[in-house]
């Protein structure tokens, strides 16, 4: 009986061996993104675009298979801790990517970090996490919330907008979005006025912005959110008459429900669709054959994290073992980005160029963001100066 049992026992550590190094023969990933609810077409474009990267790369990185792990978040932090938890307990992944939303981002961060796992992060960049907080192992290939609010007050700035309503949902991103933003704006806010992440009836909202008396309205209101309150604007006679300059409210992840309603909506970002470069054109070809959409920001940051992982892992010949040397060779950046020069600060966010952009209806009938002008080059978050991270 007791040669038996040994019997059973060494079977079962061959077992465990054997499937340990299979995993290592493979890079495994987890995508954790909110595939459901009002701002789930903000988490198909992310998963559209680090499958499409996945695919140009013939699924493999650094010539090892890739075995992807796809999480819905449902836009609720203790249903992504959950969603986490699973990934780094059963599916031993290597790297968790996500997520679109901040509070989700601010819930996760330390179960995969305390995991030893490197966390990146292809949406949400607040602030938490750019100054003393930094980590080595967390990388964001967006930006840090702020800066698409410093340039969009610089933006205002530049059109003439003297006094403006600044509306954003209640929440990290919302209030890093006012931060931003009174950060360079140089006219008056009229009022601030922030909203449930969850609100769906803007009325009152856009009865107060209507006798605001404003130049313009600065809002930030991603997903469905945005859909509602452009639509409620349009239904109040607004458009037209007071400009809107935001981020993620009119963007290719919700214009083709607002159409025409989004026409000279003001944006600002890192890229644009009809940016002109070899990899965008090839990217934005690609996906829109693949998915018959215009790609969004949110597809092309996860397309760039794809990229980025692949250089890593490539750079250190399949060896994930080594996370410190996984760490320093995405530090790096190795890659070619869609939207251009791409290099990582010390806190790991990009220092990268910014752009106001301008809803348009193409020739072929979609509608798509394009570039108007560079409003920074090589921007740098207001919070690296106190990262300590090496």
């Amino acid at each position: 009986m007791r040669a038996f049992v040994f019997r059973l026992t060494a079977a079962a550590a061959l077992v465990f061996v054997a499937n340990v190094a299979a995993a290592q023969d493979k890079v495994r990933i987890g995508l954790i993104y909110t595939l459901s609810g009002p701002a789930s077409a903000l988490g198909q474009q992310s998963k559209n675009g680090f499958e499409l990267a996945l695919k140009d790369l013939g699924g493999k990185m650094g010539g090892k298979e890739v075995e992807l792990v796809i999480a819905d978040d449902e836009l609720k932090p203790d249903v992504a801790i959950q969603k986490v938890r699973g990934m780094i307990e059963r599916d031993h992944v290597d790297f968790v990517v996500g997520p679109i939303f901040s509070n989700v981002l601010v819930a996760i961060h330390k179960p995969v970090i305390d995991a030893g796992k490197i966390l990146i992060s292809t949406n949400a960049g607040t602030s938490n996490f750019a100054g003393a907080d930094c980590d080595p192992s967390f990388f964001v290939t967006s930006y840090q919330n702020d800066q698409i609010f410093e340039a969009i007050g610089e933006a205002a700035n530049k059109l003439g907008y003297k006094r403006v309503y600044a509306l954003v949902p209640n929440y990290p991103a919302g209030k890093d979005a006012i931060a931003g933003f009174k950060r360079t704006y140089k006219g008056q806010i009229v009022e601030e006025s922030l909203v449930p992440l969850n609100t769906t009836d803007f009325s009152t909202e856009v009865s107060k912005i209507s006798a605001s008396k404003s130049d313009a309205l600065f809002t930030f209101m991603p997903g469905g959110l945005g859909i509602n309150l452009l639509n409620t604007y349009i239904q109040a006679g607004l458009k037209g008459k007071l400009p809107v300059i935001s981020a993620f409210t009119a963007d290719e992840a919700t214009l083709p429900v607002l159409k025409d309603n989004a026409i000279g909506v003001y944006g600002v970002l890192t890229w644009a669709p009809n940016m002109d470069n070899p990899a965008n054109r090839k990217f934005v070809s690609e996906y829109e054959a693949a998915y018959k959409a215009v790609p969004a920001s949110y597809a092309m940051q996860a397309y760039d994290a794809a990229m980025l992982i692949n250089s890593a892992v490539a750079a250190v010949k399949g060896n994930l073992a080594d996370q410190n040397a996984v760490r320093a060779t995405l530090k790096k950046a190795a890659f070619t980005s869609v939207r251009g020069p791409f290099k990582f600060n010390i806190n790991g966010y990009p220092i990268e160029d910014f752009y106001l952009t301008k809803v348009a209806k193409r020739a072929d009938g979609k509608y798509e963001t394009q570039i108007v002008e560079k409003i920074f080059s090589n921007h740098v978050d207001g919070y690296a100066k106190n990262c300590k991270a090496k």
